[in-house]
């Protein structure tokens, strides 16, 4: 299924472009083909952006797995990793998308097309440094040159991180050679329509997460640098507004011919299934009183419960860790609702839900269930990838950790009022059902008074909490905050086949065609599992 994604995603970004702009420049026959145009360039850049998220599938997935959000498989539920567990995502950054956008930098610096590197660059930075935090140590200075390396060396993760950071700046000062307020055409740009402020936006955005990362590393050079990052909110995505219209997010289409839909949708919503849904998760929600219950998580079956029991309230996921067989379940299993994958939205009655409950209710639940498939949805979900929730959120942890002089308190209600308005948007533009003002501000205030009572240990955990609901569709941010800070607590695996994994293995692929490694390759495979990150301390 991930190959298929990968070539249709090419195929619908390609298509999408070359409806915009015609056929004519491309069979100009006073075009010479050995000199890349601007044209080729528009092409390109949407194409990085679309293997990007496409290619995420199998990583998204399988973090999402650790961090209790979903069962993407089995063996990953209980710990256990295998050398072609991420080698779908590994293979497809590295030959699709990392060489698009060396592509674009090497022809658009040629060029003094500054827009294209400017855009490029910060992918690039956003993409490479979120490899650095799954698998450590990666080619990366000599990954894209062809046949000059065909067997690049892993690089040191912190070293990495040094450059990335250089590449943002760099990047800011490509796009500043642009005196328009777009940087490339609106078409070219499937994340943010070309738009320098955006980009400019995101780069900050990008530094303030790489900054908190790392701030265990070296706590007083994340200090400052934070601190002058947010002496000016606005230059930050989210802005003083508290505004969610320029999240870094990728968005998918509602096409079924070709398939461009959300992955966890196509996966899902048809007569097979290859997830459960973390019983983990589902508890949280559940317990908590929280909303987005209905939002995250589709019951297929009012009464089926944990184990395939008839009798309970249709919440029926994995726990995890659970080794056992599945049974035959397929109709009866909770899915992924409708954010982010742009399935159904759960407007049924639920039962056994607290008289006490103010959010998650049954108040005007009047939907029924039904077994999902193809056409249930939309499908157009959301990969959130840097978002206003999460930049409040990290605020929020920097100024609790770092004393960075930010207002924890406030940034920790920005962040949880920022998500709920978030879902509630997307939801109500995919026919879901949107939440109240007035549930939001309620909701929101309600943390407040646990956050209020709480110690400076609690008022972290409490924020932690509230980031990993927040993102949910996000497995990879939760994974690297969860190794960062051991937050949220976890529920302990039934049958763990190994310690929590504190990086991801290589795929299998380059560890047995990449001659660097010498004899190294298996003993660094299995040294993955127990090597924390760099940053991780």
């Amino acid at each position: 299924m991930m190959m298929a994604l990968k070539y249709i995603a090419y195929t619908i970004a390609l298509a999408g472009v070359f409806s915009v702009t015609g056929c004519k420049k491309f069979v100009d026959i006073n075009t010479d083909p050995n000199n890349p145009t601007t044209a080729q360039l528009s092409l390109l850049l949407p194409a990085t952006e679309v293997s990007m998220a496409a290619n995420m599938y199998q990583l998204n997935s399988g973090t999402a797995t650790f961090m209790q959000y979903t069962v993407f498989s089995s063996g990953l539920s209980r710990l256990q990793q295998q050398g072609t567990s991420f080698n779908d995502s590994w293979d497809g950054f590295y030959t699709q998308t990392l060489n698009d956008l060396e592509s674009i930098i090497r022809t658009g610096t040629a060029q003094e097309q500054w827009g294209y590197v400017a855009i490029a660059k910060l992918e690039k930075a956003y993409l490479v440094s979120l490899m650095v935090d799954m698998w450590g140590d990666i080619p990366y200075s000599q990954s894209q040159k062809g046949q000059e390396t065909v067997s690049p060396p892993f690089e040191k993760g912190a070293d990495i991180y040094e450059d990335l950071l250089k590449m943002i700046d760099e990047a800011a000062v490509d796009a500043g050679k642009i005196s328009a307020t777009t940087l490339v055409p609106a078409t070219s740009d499937l994340l943010y329509s070309g738009l320098k402020s955006s980009w400019l936006m995101m780069a900050n955005s990008l530094k303030l997460k790489l900054y908190n990362q790392i701030r265990l590393v070296n706590p007083a050079r994340s200090t400052a640098a934070i601190q002058a990052l947010i002496a000016d909110p606005a230059t930050l995505i989210g802005g003083t507004a508290n505004s969610n219209a320029l999240d870094f997010t990728f968005r998918f289409g509602p096409g079924q011919n070709p398939n461009n839909r959300h992955p966890w949708h196509r996966s899902e919503y048809q007569g097979s299934k290859t997830f459960y849904m973390s019983q983990s998760l589902i508890d949280l929600l559940f317990n908590s009183d929280d909303p987005r219950l209905r939002y995250y998580i589709i019951r297929q079956n009012a009464t089926a419960g944990l184990n395939n029991s008839a009798n309970s309230n249709g919440y029926y996921g994995r726990n995890p860790g659970d080794g056992t067989a599945a049974p035959a379940d397929l109709n009866r299993r909770s899915t992924f609702g409708i954010y982010p994958a742009g399935g159904l939205y759960d407007n049924a009655p639920v039962n056994n839900i607290p008289a006490t409950n103010q959010f998650l209710t049954n108040t005007n639940a009047t939907g029924t269930l039904k077994v999902v498939g193809p056409t249930d949805g939309t499908g157009a979900g959301i990969m959130p990838m840097i978002t206003n929730a999460m930049v409040k959120f990290i605020r929020a942890e920097a100024a609790l950790t770092l004393n960075t002089g930010d207002d924890a308190r406030q940034a920790f209600k920005d962040g949880i009022t920022a998500h709920l308005n978030a879902v509630s948007t997307y939801a109500a533009a995919n026919g879901g059902i949107a939440l109240s003002a007035t549930t939001i501000a309620d909701f929101a205030a309600g943390q407040l008074v646990k956050y209020d009572a709480a110690n400076n240990a609690g008022k972290l955990e409490l924020v932690m909490t509230q980031k990993y609901i927040a993102q949910y569709g996000n497995g990879m941010e939760a994974y690297n905050d969860y190794r960062r800070t051991g937050l949220p607590a976890l529920r302990t695996p039934l049958s763990p086949l190994n310690t929590f994994p504190l990086r991801l293995y290589y795929s299998e692929t380059e560890l047995t065609a990449n001659t660097s490694l010498g004899d190294d390759a298996s003993r660094l495979q299995v040294a993955q599992q127990t090597t924390p990150v760099f940053w991780d301390k």
